[in-house]
């Protein structure tokens, strides 16, 4: 028997598939912690406020001599974990198809970024490059592990159910980013009636999202297996993985040309998922700065959405099983369009309004992301998922500044955020149009996949 026939013989074995699909949940069970209280929440404020106590009169300080804003410093340190992680994903998911070892790697970069987010903590006083450098890492190790993540889906789920299994994984995701969440604001909030400092809550808020990423990487790592290696596909003797990676890299971009379905759909997700990440990365500035809301609202809209997006994303799942993949997805771009309408009508100082925005993205985030995957799951060819995956996730990643610029130029050319809000529908509508044209099913074929009943 080759390898790739016992491959095929185990991923029929339920029993051990079910094993290795409640493993893979709780990936996202324990990194989706530092998307919501790290990134989303805590970091982007605190880390301003240290660059600040460490500024010049001008309020600037100088990394490696270059000028720099206070203000932009945590920005800029996204940028550059963006540019880091798209360098390296492709290489990385060469790597593991090549060398068959995603698991491994996937252990290196959850560890490296719980790491860095333990390593928060220290963050205090004027350490404003300290913050800077563990935000790239952390951010970035995040974004290079998804790319191992998302290569496994292809191996543990069959096609029927790729839908409902990347649906679980997004709700596990959002069911710990929210249960953290509440858990860091009632110590923030209460700080003082635990003997704290503002900073030192925060602090601990930091680097207890790295210890869960960390502590919960360990039922994946034990749980999945790697794949063996199809015969032919072995690395040549005296060849190392890196060199090997690179060559790949290569071959993968000119391979992918064969394809031109699966680019057709990569391209219409990078429009629309561009639209998502804006949104959900400019909504505090629209809900602080046009709808004069405070804090405490806005922090309470970020756990209410990770909170219905646990049951937007099974609630998609299901609906996906009825209507297929394709279909759901498309509706959920016509719900992202009218959320925005809806946000531009919104009045300011009525937090009961910006709650309901908030609910509204909510039931449509996960499910939109989660379904989007399994999708693509469908149109990778066998035995090079990590490396059509690292194209996906750059995919995310890669043009993640298009609709903040989009955003910003709006906003500099009217002085309304309101307009800049209204703005990003483009990125919906244009990204419904492209998906609607990519005929689904042929695509899954032309990638040499069986078609399942519904897509």
């Amino acid at each position: 028997m080759t390898a790739e026939a016992a491959d095929r013989t185990a991923s029929t074995d339920e029993g051990d598939r079910r094993r290795q699909q409640r493993g893979w949940y709780f990936y996202d069970f324990a990194c989706s912690v530092y998307s919501t209280s790290v990134l989303t929440v805590f970091l982007g404020p605190y880390l301003t406020s240290v660059a600040k106590a460490a500024a010049d009169a001008e309020g600037f300080v100088h990394p490696l001599g270059v000028p720099v804003r206070a203000g932009s410093l945590f920005a800029y340190a996204v940028s550059v974990s963006v540019v880091l992680a798209v360098l390296v994903m492709p290489l990385v998911g060469a790597v593991a198809d090549r060398t068959g070892r995603k698991k491994p790697m996937l252990a290196v970069c959850a560890y490296l970024g719980a790491a860095a987010t333990a390593g928060m903590f220290f963050l205090d006083g004027d350490r404003y490059l300290l913050g800077a450098l563990l935000l790239i890492v952390a951010n970035a190790s995040l974004s290079v592990s998804m790319v191992l993540y998302n290569a496994y889906l292809p191996q543990i789920a069959e096609p029927d159910e790729r839908d409902a299994v990347s649906s679980r994984g997004w709700a596990f995701g959002y069911t710990s980013g929210a249960f953290v969440l509440v858990l860091n604001l009632v110590l923030y909030t209460g700080h003082e009636s635990f003997g704290l400092s503002e900073s030192e809550a925060v602090r601990i808020c930091l680097a207890s999202a790295g210890v869960w990423w960390g502590a919960f990487t360990l039922v994946p790592l034990r749980r999945l297996r790697d794949r063996r290696i199809a015969e032919g596909k072995e690395l040549p003797p005296g060849q190392g993985a890196v060199g090997a990676g690179w060559r790949q890299l290569v071959a993968t971009l000119r391979d992918m040309r064969r394809y031109p379905l699966t680019l057709s759909f990569l391209l219409a997700y990078l429009v629309y998922n561009d639209g998502v990440q804006t949104v959900i990365s400019q909504a505090s500035i629209y809900g602080a700065e046009e709808l004069d809301l405070d804090q405490t609202t806005l922090i309470t809209a970020v756990l209410l959405v990770q909170v219905l997006a646990v049951a937007g994303a099974l609630g998609m799942g299901r609906l996906a099983r009825s209507y297929g993949a394709k279909r759901t997805i498309l509706g959920s771009l016509a719900v992202w369009s009218l959320i925005l309408g809806a946000g531009y009508f919104l009045p300011a100082r009525t937090p009961v309004w910006f709650y309901a925005l908030a609910a509204a993205i909510g039931l449509v985030l996960g499910g939109s992301q989660a379904l989007s995957r399994s999708l693509f799951s469908h149109l990778v060819p066998r035995g090079k998922e990590a490396e059509y995956f690292s194209a996906y996730e750059m995919s995310d990643r890669g043009l993640s500044w298009l609709g903040p610029l989009v955003f910003g130029l709006t906003f500099q050319i009217t002085g309304s955020y309101r307009d800049a809000i209204i703005s990003l529908v483009i990125f919906f509508g244009l990204g419904f149009v492209l998906l609607a044209r990519v005929p689904v099913r042929r695509a899954v074929a032309a990638a040499g996949n069986p078609v399942p009943k519904r897509i």
